[in-house]
């Protein structure tokens, strides 16, 4: 079988003709996937691009993963937390450039906890009752998701990170479990959330085996939002010397995404634009349909540090905002003034 083919057939391909497609391929094979890639998007969404409007609004965190720059072992972080009214402010800027999704972000900050995240997830609902709340607040109980979810929060962002457990075990500290990692996306699933879950590219450790792992975990659980970015080493973490995930992997990953899920919600990662200056644009041409502007305050992003290198982290928004405008032109999309929900779920 040629690569030609297994792109051609990607759904039905058994694991040890993904593994030959992965490990070996040509220039005009990529262009190939890449072209089904785009063609799988368009026909699902068309020529929309959708925004999420993101918000880091904490960057304590109670985790040590070995990989995350606001691991609580880093004693040189700039540790920040938005007040409610901050937060508001953001998604009003956001509404204003007409963003329609909310994403707010942080570390796992217990001091946020249902009594705190709740009312501010129903000030948004009440505020913007035409605007999909995503939440990013990383493992928490079911009871926890479920007031969430019942205050007015839509989608909720867990990455997985990977899906094989010796490689997470090299990744996080004894006390995390992968186990509870995917017990927690089932009970958003079973809530009723839009789910998103994700993986870095090149992480250390990480074989041709654990991405099958990954890939075969997507096609199962099938979520509605998948984030795949590069590793990026952050120099106060245990993996400040190991080399980043490349651009061209991580792309061909996300080409392979869209044809296993065809109506998924594939952002062009801030980590992608990070690692190249045209990573962004080139994710949008190989299957990505969403970006993510950063609405954060200039202070807050700098020191919601997961990575050294973080794009963006000193611009104005209104320049970002219009650099996003034009990456995605010069794909060949445009942007959509929408909530932009999976075909699947446009009740929620």
């Amino acid at each position: 079988m040629t690569n030609y083919d297994r792109i051609d057939r990607i759904a039905a391909l058994p694991r040890e003709e993904l593994q030959a497609l992965l490990t070996s391929h040509n220039g005009s094979e990529l262009e190939h996937l890449f072209a089904k890639a785009r063609a799988a998007r368009e026909h699902a969404y068309g020529k929309a691009v959708f925004l999420r409007g993101l918000i880091e609004f904490s960057s304590y965190c109670k985790n040590d993963c070995y990989y995350c720059g606001l691991r609580c072992g880093n004693q040189h972080a700039e540790r920040f937390r938005l007040r409610e009214d901050e937060i508001l402010d953001c998604c009003r800027l956001g509404y204003s450039l007409g963003i329609r999704t909310f994403v707010l972000q942080s570390g796992e900050d217990p001091y946020f906890d249902d009594a705190r995240m709740v009312p501010i997830v129903q000030a948004i609902r009440r505020e913007f009752p035409d605007c999909a709340i995503t939440l990013s607040l990383g493992e928490r109980s079911r009871e926890s998701y479920q007031a969430l979810y019942d205050a007015g929060a839509n989608r909720y962002l867990l990455r997985h990170e990977t899906a094989n457990p010796e490689h997470y075990a090299k990744l996080h500290p004894a006390n995390m479990r992968l186990e509870n990692r995917l017990c927690c996306l089932q009970s958003l699933r079973e809530i009723g959330f839009q789910v998103g879950c994700g993986f870095m590219v090149g992480s250390p450790g990480q074989s041709i085996e654990c991405l099958l792992d990954d890939l075969a975990f997507l096609a199962e659980f099938r979520p509605e939002m998948v984030g795949i970015g590069p590793f990026l080493p952050h120099s106060a973490t245990p993996f400040a010397q190991m080399p980043p995930g490349t651009m061209e992997q991580t792309l061909l990953l996300l080409a392979v995404t869209r044809l296993l899920l065809p109506n998924a919600l594939l952002p062009a990662t801030t980590a992608l634009g990070s690692a190249h200056p045209q990573g962004r644009e080139k994710a949008l041409l190989a299957g990505a349909n969403v970006i993510m502007p950063n609405l954060s305050p200039a202070g807050a992003r700098k020191q919601y540090a997961l990575y050294d290198g973080k794009a963006g982290t000193d611009a104005d928004i209104a320049d970002v905002f219009r650099g996003l405008t034009d990456c995605v032109e010069r794909a060949g999309y445009e942007i959509a003034v929408s909530r932009g929900d999976p075909p699947s779920n446009h009740s929620l």
